[in-house]
């Protein structure tokens, strides 16, 4: 398993869509998911601190987590199949692990509450990661498909990618590691 954080949550200008970009401790990986509206003001509101009047559904599953004596260890992303991200929450229920199948959004929303490490599996950062890197010629970002291989991503990946391209392209990396 691949520890992550979450870098940033970001709004497509075109759409209503959300993305989740979590980065890999201790390298330039980076994992976009894309999240429902509500799913990512939920998890930005927390990160934000802000403080709302009655309990959003995360904040109800908190709670009656915390009430029935039981621990989130951790969020995993575990799978990717069919361009759909699937997650689980760990947690210690009286000794015992038990895991719960959950949309990795939501997952999310509920280890940014508890402060539960996010984790990410190999082979679902291998499938679905990027590194971003400056093109030699200058501004152009291109894609390779693992950190340490350098071969280009094919035409086809490439386009299926496209729909992240736009997003890599509004990142402003002069500010990753200022925090």
């Amino acid at each position: 398993m691949i520890e992550v954080n979450i870098d940033s949550i970001r709004v497509s200008l075109m759409s209503q869509h959300r993305v989740v970009v979590l980065k890999e401790i201790d390298s330039d990986r980076y994992l976009p998911i894309w999240i429902g509206p509500f799913e990512a003001d939920a998890i930005t509101l927390q990160l934000q601190g802000v403080e709302v009047a009655r309990p959003l559904t995360h904040d109800l599953l908190k709670g009656v987590i915390d009430k029935m004596g039981a621990k989130i260890s951790h969020v995993t992303v575990t799978e990717l199949k069919n361009d759909t991200f699937y997650a689980r929450i760990v947690m210690d229920v009286n000794g015992k692990s038990v895991e719960i199948d959950s949309r990795p959004s939501d997952a999310i929303a509920l280890a940014v509450r508890v402060n539960a490490p996010l984790f990410v599996a190999e082979e679902v950062m291998e499938m679905a990661s990027i590194v971003p890197e400056t093109d030699i010629e200058g501004a152009e970002l291109a894609f390779t498909a693992k950190e340490d291989d350098n071969t280009p991503v094919s035409a086809e990946e490439q386009e299926k990618l496209s729909a992240f391209s736009d997003f890599i392209d509004e990142l402003d990396l002069d500010d990753l590691g200022k925090n």
